[in-house]
């Protein structure tokens, strides 16, 4: 029977398809999940519901954590040739969200950025109590990272950048802001086709190799925009950075532009010691926050 073809629904594709039979696209059944409702108050007393935010704020922590000092180490090296150069660090980002989303993939969906999690939403795949907490949990997770980063090395934080995104010298901001958009797109367009229902009911293999193709998304996006803004396409790794690092050129020159100046601008006129910027990150952040 070698040779002849047979038709092949997909899933809940109406259409049919031609394939050739003992391929792995075999019929199974398929139902669209209704979408989620906008406001559930019934997850508010589920401990998985709790559990999922801990996860989302965990997995920002570690992943901020780990590629900021890679990034700090990149910098602080006197030669770049002895250091892991920008290909480690693209492979530092892919690896850790490959790691990141296979551990947590089955307790929060294994978003770790703002912008899927946001993506999703409007998909009607969470709802918004959900995706306002991941939103926040995420960006309490990168704080958190990057200020632990910080506290070891305070000095070479601060005069290395701090991982903080900066437009690099020879583009715009409206360049700079065209890279992040294209490379977000690219992060959340892999995400929804690893993710997606009908080819996890037709192929049972998709939702277990999910998170290497996310991952590999984003190292191939991170080798692209690094040398533009040292690439963000994650929201709270961007904003967390720039919340530790604090300094006019990263908020100028923040990712997402808007939000980034308001805060800066917002703080400027809180009552602030003097000297402020030499007070533990922590403990900048605590006052900075207060005065939104």
């Amino acid at each position: 029977m070698e040779g002849k073809e047979e038709d092949v629904k997909l899933g809940a594709n109406k259409f049919n398809e031609r394939q050739p039979i003992g391929t792995s696209a075999q019929t199974k059944d398929y139902k669209e999940p209704p979408p989620a409702p906008l406001f559930e108050p019934g997850e508010l007393t589920s401990w998985s519901f709790w559990r999922a935010g801990i996860a989302e704020f965990m997995a920002t922590f570690l992943f901020l954590y780990i590629t900021v000092l890679t990034v700090m180490g990149y910098a602080r090296s006197t030669s770049k040739c002895a250091s892991v150069g920008v290909q480690g660090i693209a492979w530092a980002f892919g690896g850790m969200i490959f790691a990141l989303v296979y551990c947590t993939a089955g307790i929060s969906g294994g978003h770790i950025n703002p912008a899927v999690t946001f993506g999703l939403f409007l998909a009607r795949k969470l709802s918004l109590t959900r995706a306002v907490f991941y939103i926040v949990m995420q960006t309490l997770g990168a704080i958190c990272g990057a200020g632990v980063v910080k506290g070891f090395q305070p000095t070479i934080y601060q005069i290395q950048g701090g991982g903080a995104n900066v437009v690099a010298h020879g583009y715009t901001k409206g360049s700079g802001l065209g890279a992040e958009i294209i490379g977000t797109f690219v992060l959340v367009y892999t995400v929804f086709s690893a993710t997606d229902a009908k080819r996890n009911a037709r192929d049972s293999h998709v939702p277990i190799l999910a998170p290497l193709p996310i991952g590999f998304a984003v190292f191939l996006v991170h080798l692209a925009t690094i040398p533009i803004t040292g690439t963000g396409i994650n929201p709270a790794r961007s904003l967390g950075a720039a919340i530790i690092f604090n300094k006019d050129h990263a908020w100028d020159d923040h990712v997402m532009d808007l939000l980034g100046w308001t805060i800066h601008r917002s703080c400027t006129r809180c009552p602030l010691p003097p000297g402020d910027h030499q007070s533990h990150p922590i403990q900048e952040w605590a006052l900075k926050f207060s005065c939104l």
